[in-house]
């Protein structure tokens, strides 16, 4: 078994440690929480042991009745892997610590790519952090563009990727953030640092992004142009492509789902934990083709796009499985895939061409 530690149990943090402990293979050692908040008190219910900073910090979990079983120092030296879930630029504060105990460590993507040695998604570079000690995780919407270059790349070729991103103003959970009422260019100047963040996953991709920000906390949504280098028979060859990408759900028309509402309603009714949306969420109807230019928009679920990531990069730094052995195991733990959608998609394939 895999003994991990997961630093952070926030928005991340708390989603990666319920999928590391459905994996046969993987044991959660324990979670590192700064304050004894709700979220502490539902992690000790949850039965994860909990570790405080330090002494200090270990002092109020005690005034607040809530058992911490060490100090994050101590989480560290007992776990085989850390994945840190902290906010973002607390990972490369955090650095020195695993390295002090030489415990290989995962950062997520609000780090800059410095912080690790490789830039990880698991579709498109699994390998590449067989022999690392330190991989970050890249964000939510760079997984998401990972996600869909990957097949399109291998397929046609890429001759250059523009996509326009449109961001939930904060998670549900973030009081602070906004905006409440406006459409902020996120930021004004071009490119956004989605598409620099791409190509630490696609060094040579030609890509260019622009962000805005909405007041939503649902999800992103990203319409998205490739100009491809050959040009696919038509739109359904690129609809069958996507369609067989494990964590790809091609959302069909009859379906109604007109926004990203629906699609986390649609969880929410399929009994996914926290209404979770893992894959990428491609419009099928969006999906057009002309001549070389491909465009389809896609929703991006930002709480918890990332967290079959983190259990593949887990396998990948330890060196437990190749890639495709990761990721279907990640998807059969997790229950990836709404098979109902590709079923039917297939049988309505198969009146056509008996009609």
């Amino acid at each position: 078994m895999i003994r991990v530690g997961i630093n952070g149990y926030g928005t991340i943090g708390k989603r990666v440690a319920d999928a590391v402990r459905a994996q046969p293979d993987m044991e959660v050692c324990g979670v590192g929480k700064v304050r004894p908040d709700y979220v502490a008190v539902n992690a000790a219910e949850a039965g994860y042991p909990l570790y405080a900073i330090d002494g200090e910090y270990a002092a109020q979990f005690h005034e607040a009745a809530i058992e911490v079983a060490g100090t994050v120092d101590e989480l560290v030296a007992e776990s085989d892997v850390m994945i840190d879930a902290t906010p973002a630029g607390i990972g490369a504060e955090n650095r020195p610590l695993y390295e002090r105990h030489d415990t290989p460590a995962l950062f997520q993507g609000g780090e800059d790519a410095t912080v690790a040695e490789v830039s990880f998604n698991s579709r498109a570079n699994f390998e590449e952090a067989a022999d690392a000690d330190y991989a970050r995780v890249v964000s939510c919407n760079t997984t998401g563009l990972s996600r869909l270059v990957a097949p399109l790349s291998e397929t046609c070729g890429i001759e250059k990727v523009r996509a326009t991103l449109v961001r939930r103003g904060g998670d549900p959970d973030q009081t602070s953030r906004g905006p409440i009422n406006d459409v902020l260019p996120d930021p004004v100047t071009i490119p956004s640092h989605h598409g620099p963040d791409v190509q630490t996953v696609f060094p040579e991709l030609s890509v260019e992004t622009i962000g805005l920000t909405v007041p939503t906390t649902m999800m992103h949504v990203h319409a998205v142009n490739v100009t491809l280098e050959s040009e696919p028979d038509d739109e359904a060859e690129i609809r069958d492509l996507l369609a067989a990408e494990d964590r790809i759900l091609l959302i069909p028309g009859y379906a109604n789902m007109d926004g990203t509402g629906a699609l986390k309603d649609m969880a929410l009714d399929a009994g996914r934990p926290r209404g979770d949306i893992w894959e990428n969420a491609v419009w099928e109807e969006s999906v057009t083709l002309s001549g070389r230019d491909l465009y389809c928009l896609q929703a991006i679920h930002q709480e918890s796009d990332v967290v079959p990531e983190n259990v593949d990069a887990v396998r990948a730094l330890t060196g437990h499985l190749s890639g495709a052995e990761s990721r279907a195991l990640t998807n059969e733990t997790l229950g990836i895939g709404f098979e109902r959608f590709q079923t039917r998609r297939e049988q309505a394939a198969d009146r056509t061409a008996a009609d």
